[in-house]
């Protein structure tokens, strides 16, 4: 790892747990970190045995976004070299919006910049009602480029049109007003939040978890024709002769936990 600033863990039930670890630096992120979440967010993705995955960070900060050190050296690059640095962390983000297993944010405290666009990739965001988040770009003379495609996706284009442009710094309240956080609680319930949220989601087929999720990221937007109905109704067909599918609906009749339960 970069000097341990990004760790894995996956338990015995397989989450797995991806922690930025730089508190003294409000786990801000550099190109190397970038590099190496990639890296980590492509190694949870290829095991089939991983059923759900939490983004979180140590120390008071959920992550300042870009570290100040790599902003000094970008702003000598030149434009190819700007680009192979944007193009690096688009791809970060790429890789951890369409993780196949359900992923959850968990945010202690304040999330500037680049981190917003962590949060939005995840499907799940709980929030500690000390989190705070800002799209800070503008400030500096720039804009939220990269982050964009899931920042509006996650809070809307009314939202967004304030935020990118205002650069005000907002609350947890807030963010789950806008649809950015799903859940806000006390600081301290937000592990037991982020547990009882994988509690939840261990009672349902790996299988069919996955599948869900690519389903939405399949139709959203998509009109509604015959094309998007019949590739609808194949997929449910296909799930409910599969072997997950066959052994949900035999438990739920036989009235007995499924295979995929553990206690």
């Amino acid at each position: 790892m970069t000097q341990d600033k990004v760790l894995l863990e996956i338990d015995d039930r397989n989450i797995a747990t991806v922690t930025l670890n730089n508190p003294d630096k409000h786990n801000a992120f550099d190109d190397a970190v970038i590099n190496e979440l990639t890296n980590t967010f492509e190694h949870i993705a290829s095991n089939s045995n991983v059923r759900a995955m939490v983004l979180a960070s140590t120390g008071k900060s959920f992550s300042a976004g870009a570290d100040l050190g790599w902003m000094k050296r970008m702003a000598s690059y030149s434009y190819e070299e700007n680009l192979t640095d944007a193009n690096a962390l688009a791809n970060m983000l790429k890789v951890l919006n369409f993780m196949p297993m359900p992923t959850i944010a968990k945010i202690q405290g304040a999330a500037f910049g680049g981190a917003v666009g962590l949060v939005s990739c995840c499907d799940i965001a709980i929030a500690s009602e000390k989190a705070s988040f800002c799209l800070s770009e503008v400030k500096l003379g720039l804009i939220p480029a990269t982050i964009s495609p899931y920042v509006v996706n996650a809070m809307g284009l009314k939202a967004c049109r304030r935020y990118f442009q205002t650069a005000e710094r907002f609350f947890a309240s807030k963010a789950e007003q806008i649809g950015l956080v799903d859940e806000v609680c006390a600081v301290d319930a937000l592990d037991d939040s982020v547990e009882a949220m994988l509690t939840v989601l261990l009672q349902n087929s790996p299988a069919a978890v996955k599948q869900a999720k690519q389903l939405a990221f399949d139709v959203a937007y998509q009109p509604i024709n015959d094309e998007l109905l019949q590739d609808t109704s194949k997929r449910i067909a296909a799930i409910r002769v599969s072997q997950e599918g066959q052994e949900g609906l035999t438990s739920f009749f036989e009235k007995r936990p499924a295979a995929w339960i553990t206690k």
